[in-house]
C-alpha cells in the first residue's frame, strides 16, 4: 500500500502542474476551457518527438511549454477576435490537435524507452524524485502567485470577476483572456511532456479526460483548504492533485474497481467532490435559520407573557 500512496505522491505532483493550469481558466478567468485535453497530449508529443530525435530534455520540455502557449493563444483568438462561445472555441481546439499530434508524431504514439529524459537522473529512489518533484512544483506555484500579483494578473482576476468593469476602465480584456488561456495549457502541456518522461511514451489519446482531473483537483482541494486568498488557492490545487491520485491509487486496489473502471473512479470522485460541499453547505445554512428561528421565537413569547 505504502508502494501504491509514494507512486501517487509522485504522479500527483506531476500533474500538479496542469490542475494550476486548469485553475486558471476554471477559477480566475471562469472560462470552460476544454483545449486542455488536446493540448496536454500536445506537450507529450512535442517532448516524445525532440527526445527521440536527440535533442536535449530541458529543451524538448521548454518546446512542449511553448506548443501549450500556442495551442491557447489559438482558442483565445477564436473566442475572442472570432467572436466564438468559449466552450466550442476549446472543443475546436481539442479536435483540431488529435490530428495535429498525429502529424507532430507522425503516428498515434512514441516511445521513449531507454532514453534519456528530464526525469531519468531522479526515477530511483521515490523519494528524491518526490522532493525534486516537489520543490519544483512548488517553485512553480509561486511563480504563480507572483504573476497574479503584478498588474497583468490582478487585470486577469478582474476580467474573470467582471470583464464589463474591467473593459469600462479601459483594460483590453481580449489580450488578458488570451494571456490567461495560453498560461494555462502551457502548463497543461509541460505536465503532459513530465508525464510523457516519466512513463516512457507519449500517445494521441494520453489527454482524455484530463480535464476532469484538473477540475477534480481543483474542487478536491477547495474543500480541504479553501481559496480565501491566491497564495492558499493554488496551495490547494496542488493538494487536491496528490490527494486524487492517491483516492484513485486506493480505490483501484480495491477488488470491486479493476483497472478498467478508472474514469468511474475518477467520475464518482467528482461527484462527491462537488455534492459533500453543497451538502454541508445546506445544512449549515439550515442549522443557522434555525437557531435564528429559535432566538426569535424565545424574544416574542416573553413579551406576549408579560403583556398578559
Amino acid at each position: 500500500m505504502l508502494d501504491s500512496i509514494y507512486g501517487a505522491t509522485a504522479s500527483g505532483l506531476l500533474y500538479a502542474l496542469m490542475a494550476l493550469g486548469v485553475y486558471i481558466t476554471f477559477r480566475i478567468l471562469d472560462f470552460p476551457d476544454l483545449t486542455v485535453d488536446g493540448s496536454y497530449a500536445t506537450g507529450g508529443a512535442i517532448t516524445a518527438v525532440m527526445i527521440t530525435q536527440g535533442y536535449n530534455p530541458i529543451f524538448a520540455t521548454l518546446a512542449a511549454f511553448a506548443g501549450g502557449l500556442v495551442a491557447g493563444a489559438c482558442t483565445g483568438l477564436l473566442h475572442t477576435k472570432g467572436k466564438v462561445n468559449g466552450l466550442l472555441a476549446g472543443i475546436l481546439m481539442m479536435i483540431a490537435l488529435y490530428s495535429i499530434n498525429i502529424r507532430i508524431m507522425g503516428k498515434p504514439n512514441t516511445s521513449m524507452v531507454n532514453m534519456d529524459t528530464l526525469l531519468s537522473p531522479i526515477m530511483k529512489p521515490i523519494g528524491l524524485f518526490i522532493l525534486v518533484a516537489g520543490i519544483s512544483v512548488i517553485i512553480v506555484k509561486l511563480l504563480l502567485d507572483a504573476f497574479l500579483h503584478t498588474d497583468i494578473g490582478l487585470a486577469l482576476r478582474a476580467t474573470g470577476d467582471n470583464d464589463k468593469m474591467i473593459r469600462s476602465l479601459g483594460a483590453n480584456t481580449d489580450r488578458t483572456k488570451i494571456l490567461g488561456i495560453s498560461l494555462s495549457n502551457g502548463l497543461v502541456a509541460v505536465s503532459g511532456s513530465l508525464i510523457a518522461q516519466q512513463s516512457g511514451f507519449a500517445d494521441t489519446s494520453m489527454g482524455v479526460g484530463i480535464i476532469v482531473i484538473g477540475l477534480a483537483s481543483v474542487i478536491i482541494g477547495e474543500a480541504i483548504l479553501g481559496a480565501r486568498t491566491v497564495f492558499i488557492a493554488t496551495l490547494a490545487v496542488v493538494l487536491g492533485s496528490i490527494v486524487y491520485r492517491i483516492v484513485v491509487a486506493l480505490a483501484l486496489r480495491n477488488k470491486l474497481f479493476p483497472a478498467s473502471d478508472l474514469r468511474l473512479v475518477t467520475a464518482l470522485i467528482v461527484i462527491v467532490a462537488l455534492v459533500v460541499p453543497y451538502v454541508r453547505r445546506v445544512m449549515r445554512q439550515k442549522k443557522v435559520a434555525r437557531k435564528r428561528t429559535m432566538e426569535l421565537m424565545a424574544s416574542v413569547l416573553p413579551g406576549k407573557g408579560g403583556n398578559a
